[in-house]
């Protein structure tokens, strides 16, 4: 793992869900950050982790 992965890591896992202040799990597979307390699935895009509760989408 790099520096650069890790750093990413840490920065991906101090993120909280916007709508219950969760922690979210990151899915690397599906470049998700899963809000398990929302049922909500969060796209990363480019890099970038998008937050928007409009962008989410519905998990069981």
């Amino acid at each position: 793992m790099t520096d650069d992965t890790r750093s990413d890591r840490r920065m991906l896992e101090a993120l909280v869900c916007p709508q219950t202040h969760a922690p979210l799990a990151y899915d690397s597979e599906a470049m998700e950050l899963i809000s398990r307390a929302a049922h909500l699935a969060f796209p990363i895009r480019n890099g970038i982790p998008i937050l928007l509760i409009d962008e989410a989408r519905q998990i069981d």
